[in-house]
């Protein structure tokens, strides 16, 4: 039995789950899988909110015809052009060769360019709306959250909010769909990891995102995302999360990522963390850059306000691992971070100095000065890192406040 789910009074859940696809984007893993969620409304017209990835083409079309029957499906909304989303359009369209397709004007720029021409456009700018019966459709228009043509569409009757890429995670949906039928701890730390590396980036946009939705004093009951969970219980809880990451805000913890290829400078590591648990530090997350990959490194990252970077010398460079996690985080434009920076070099250096040019160029406050071992951490370069993690507990115990971490256990 194909699964489609009631969301509300002629409302759907038509989406599918990707368990096969082995990495996101070709980039990001999928250890949890994904789902690619998409929406239908059955009123006097059919609306269809999104498509699916192409692989699940024939399951989604199976899905729309076991709801509508001999139908025809009226109007395809495009909140999001990527081809995760967008998958399915030209299918859709030969199927239901009548149906509109419903997005803004860098939408069709965007579709044409992947798919070539269609034609039956209904363009939509902000504040426009679509009657489709007894419910009215209103679109929003957000813009680099993530991509230029993204926009929202809200349904003013059931009040339920169609978002797009906003407010989704990874994770594919193993039976429960909504929110209050899955372990929210789960589907959160892969929430985090999809905000942090897809969409981490435009945290401003995101900010002007939620003050749009606010400006308009409009109820959200349900926010129905196109990745995750579909919020009917708590979608405060999730706009809450997004305000807050967007905005840069951090829990009390430190993120030790290194790069080693003996151990040396991982005893360098081992040695900082133990420091920072003696200094009444309670999260701390140690990562192996050779060995995790750096989509969670980032969350993590995203997550603490404490960031302390570790390489050893590679060819007078930074070790490779390193140089990738230290350039994707400088692309994540993640700012107002601590941080402390060590390593080892031999018979040349490369990896602390890289490091250093890092550091000017965040500007993020350093705790200690930089540790740079030769070939091994001899006695004075463990004092040296202790250094580091005093002033790294130091830091962050003078910011230490009741409830200040109050939003990051909310829903558990």
């Amino acid at each position: 039995m194909l699964t489609t789910v009631n969301i509300s009074d002629s409302t759907y859940y038509i989406g599918v789950n990707d368990r096969e696809t082995y990495l996101f984007e070709n980039l990001w893993p999928l250890d949890k899988g994904v789902s690619y969620n998409s929406y239908l409304i059955n009123d006097d017209k059919v609306a269809v909110f999104d498509t699916v990835k192409n692989t699940k083409i024939n399951e989604y079309l199976e899905k729309i015809q076991s709801l509508i029957g001999d139908k025809d499906v009226d109007y395809l909304i495009i909140n999001h052009m990527e081809p995760d989303h967008s998958g399915a359009v030209k299918a859709l369209k030969a199927r239901y060769p009548n149906l509109q397709i419903v997005g803004n004007k860098k939408t069709f720029e965007i579709l044409e360019n992947f798919y070539g021409p269609m034609d039956t456009y209904h363009e939509v700018g902000e504040g426009d709306t679509l009657p489709l019966g007894k419910h009215e459709l209103l679109f929003v228009m957000t813009p680099m959250v993530h991509w230029p043509e993204t926009m929202m569409t809200y349904e003013t009757s059931q009040k339920i909010l169609f978002s797009g890429d906003a407010f989704g995670g990874f994770g594919s949906l193993d039976g429960g769909v909504f929110d209050d039928e899955v372990n929210l701890e789960f589907y959160m730390d892969e929430t985090r990891r999809y905000y942090s590396n897809i969409v981490g980036k435009y945290g401003s946009m995101v900010q002007k995102a939620l003050k749009k939705i606010n400006d308009l004093n409009i109820e959200i009951s349900v926010i129905a995302p196109t990745h995750g969970p579909v919020w009917r219980t708590s979608p405060e809880h999730i706009i809450r999360y997004y305000d807050c990451w967007s905005k840069g805000e951090t829990e009390e913890g430190v993120v030790i990522a290194y790069g080693s290829m003996y151990g040396n400078t991982q005893q360098m590591a081992d040695s900082i963390a133990r420091r920072l648990s003696d200094r009444g530090i309670k999260n701390i997350r140690i990562y192996d850059a050779s060995k995790t990959h750096m989509s969670y490194i980032i969350s993590d990252i995203w997550r603490f306000k404490g960031i302390i970077l570790g390489s050893c010398a590679y060819n007078t460079g930074m070790f490779p691992t390193m140089e990738a996690l230290v350039s994707k985080i400088d692309n994540s434009q993640i700012k107002n971070r601590f941080l402390g920076i060590f390593g080892t070099a031999s018979w040349s250096g490369g990896g602390v100095s890289n490091l250093n040019k890092f550091a000017e160029k965040t500007k993020w406050k350093q705790v200690g000065e930089s540790v740079e071992a030769l070939s091994s951490p001899k006695e004075a370069d463990f004092d040296k890192c202790q250094v580091i993690a005093d002033e790294m507990a130091d830091l962050l115990l003078e910011e230490r406040q009741p409830n200040r971490n109050a939003f990051s256990s909310t829903i558990y």
